[in-house]
C-alpha cells in the first residue's frame, strides 16, 4: 500500500546550477500534468485473494474510506484471522470463502489484490486469469522466473493484466527523477544508481505472525531483506534502463540478527553491471529507520529521491537544492486508482507495474540469490 525513482568545457558554476534546474521546471510544482480524469463507471468490484499480508490493511481501509471500491469476496481459509480483520474494517462475514475458485465464479470481481504468500501468487493468477480476471500483486512478483514466466503466459493467454504494487511507484519524486533523466534531458547518462530501501525489520515494527510466518521463511518468499527489498532497486533500475537487463548481478547477503532471522537474509547488496552504468541495491531488515531512497548519480549531476515528494538535484561541485516535483496525474494517486483505470477503463499497465519490467526484476532476484550462494557475479545472457 502506499502503505507509496562531467565534463563539458568548464562554466561559471552558477550557470551550471542555473542549466541544471531549467531541467527540472517541467515536473516541479506548477506543472499541469495532474490533470483530472472523467471516471462514470462504478465502483470497482474487487476479490481480495487471502489475508496474509501486511499490505491488505491499505486495501481494507481503501475499500472501507472510498466509494469507487467494493469488496465482494474475500478468500482466506483461516476464519480466526478473518474475523479479527473483519471486525476492524466492518467487513460483512458473509464475504468470506473457503475456496478460491467458487469466490470468483459466485463474486465475478472486476480485479483481484493478492494478498497471499509470494509464492501463492501463481496459484493465485492461475485461478483468476481464465476467469478473465485481472490481478494485482504485492511486490515482487515471483520467487522464481518459472512462475514469473507462467503468469505472464496465462495473462497472455486470457487477454488480462497481472500488476506488481511497489510502494515507490506513487512517489512524485521517483516520477520527476525518470523525467529529468530522459533523452535530451540534463541527467539523460545515468552512470552510476543507488538504492537504499528497507526499515529495522519486520519483527523489530511489529508484523504480524500470519505475516512473518511465510515473510521468513525462504521456500515461501525466496530470501529475506533481498527480496523484500531488493526489487524495489531492481524495479527502478530496470525502468530507467527501458527494461535493458543487466549484463551481470553480483550479491552479498548476510543474516545480522540470526536470534530474529535464522532461516532467511536481513542484509543484502546487489551490484547489477550494464555497459554504460552500475547500481547498487542495497535491501536491508537492519536500518535505523524506514529508508527508501534513490541516488542517481549522472553525467549532468545527481538526483536523490526520497519518501513521496522528497526531490534534491545537485550540479557537479555544486551543494544539493530541494526541489518539489509536480503532483502525480490522478491517475497514478495509488495502486488503487491504478488498478481502476486498468481493469475497468482500458489503460495500459504503468511501465513499473507491468510484466514486462517485473519478469526482469525476477531474473534478477533469482540471479542475486544463486550469485550469495556461490560467492561470485553471474552473468545474464543479453542480446
Amino acid at each position: 500500500m502506499p502503505s507509496r525513482p562531467e565534463h563539458a568545457p568548464r562554466r561559471h558554476p552558477g550557470a551550471r546550477l542555473h542549466g541544471l534546474l531549467a531541467a527540472v521546471q517541467p515536473i516541479v510544482a506548477g506543472s499541469a500534468h495532474a490533470e483530472q480524469i472523467q471516471d462514470d463507471a462504478g465502483p470497482q468490484r474487487i476479490a481480495v485473494n487471502g489475508i496474509v499480508h501486511r499490505h491488505l490493511e491499505g486495501a481494507l481501509w481503501n475499500a472501507r474510506d472510498r466509494d469507487d471500491i467494493e469488496i465482494v469476496g474475500v478468500w482466506e481459509p483461516n476464519q480466526a484471522l478473518f474475523d479479527r480483520f473483519a471486525a476492524k474494517y466492518g467487513l460483512d462475514p458473509s464475504l468470506r470463502h473457503d475456496d478460491l475458485g467458487a469466490m470468483l465464479d459466485a463474486t465475478k470481481p472486476h480485479a483481484a489484490s493478492v494478498m497471499t504468500s509470494t509464492r501463492d501468487h501463481l496459484m493465485a493468477v492461475r485461478a483468476c486469469a481464465p476467469r478473465g480476471i485481472h490481478t494485482l500483486v504485492e511486490k515482487p512478483l515471483a520467487i522464481t522466473s518459472d512462475e514469473a514466466r507462467e503468469m505472464a503466459d496465462l495473462a497472455a493467454a486470457h487477454n488480462v493484466h497481472v500488476l506488481t504494487n511497489y510502494e515507490t511507484s506513487w512517489y512524485a519524486s521517483v516520477r520527476a527523477a525518470h523525467a529529468m533523466t530522459r533523452p535530451g534531458e540534463t541527467h539523460a547518462t545515468i552512470r552510476r544508481a543507488v538504492f537504499r530501501h528497507g526499515h529495522k525489520g519486520p519483527k523489530e515494527i511489529g508484523c504480524g505472525e500470519e505475516f512473518l510466518e511465510w515473510l521468513c521463511d525462504p521456500e515461501a518468499y525466496g530470501a529475506g531483506a533481498r527480496y523484500d527489498f531488493g526489487c524495489y532497486g531492481a524495479n527502478q533500475m530496470t525502468w530507467l534502463r527501458n527494461n535493458q537487463r543487466p549484463t551481470s548481478v553480483h550479491a552479498v547477503a548476510q543474516t545480522l540478527k540470526p536470534n530474529l532471522y535464522p532461516r532467511v537474509d536481513d542484509d543484502a547488496t546487489i551490484v547489477l553491471t550494464y555497459p554504460t552504468a552500475t547500481a547498487v541495491i542495497q535491501a536491508s531488515w537492519a536500518w535505523t529507520h524506514d529508508n527508501k531512497e534513490t541516488d542517481l548519480h549522472t553525467e549532468g549531476g545527481s538526483i536523490h529521491c526520497g519518501k513521496w515528494s522528497e526531490l534534491t538535484v545537485r550540479a557537479p561541485d555544486q551543494a544539493p537544492k530541494e526541489v518539489r516535483p509536480a503532483d502525480l496525474p490522478s491517475t497514478h494517486a495509488n495502486e488503487w486508482t491504478h488498478l481502476r483505470r486498468v481493469a475497468l477503463l482500458g489503460d495500459e499497465p504503468d511501465p513499473l507495474a507491468s510484466l514486462e519490467n517485473n519478469l526482469i526484476v525476477v531474473e534478477i532476484l533469482e540471479a542475486a540469490r544463486a550469485s550469495a550462494r556461490a560467492g561470485r557475479a553471474v552473468l545474464l545472457d543479453t542480446p
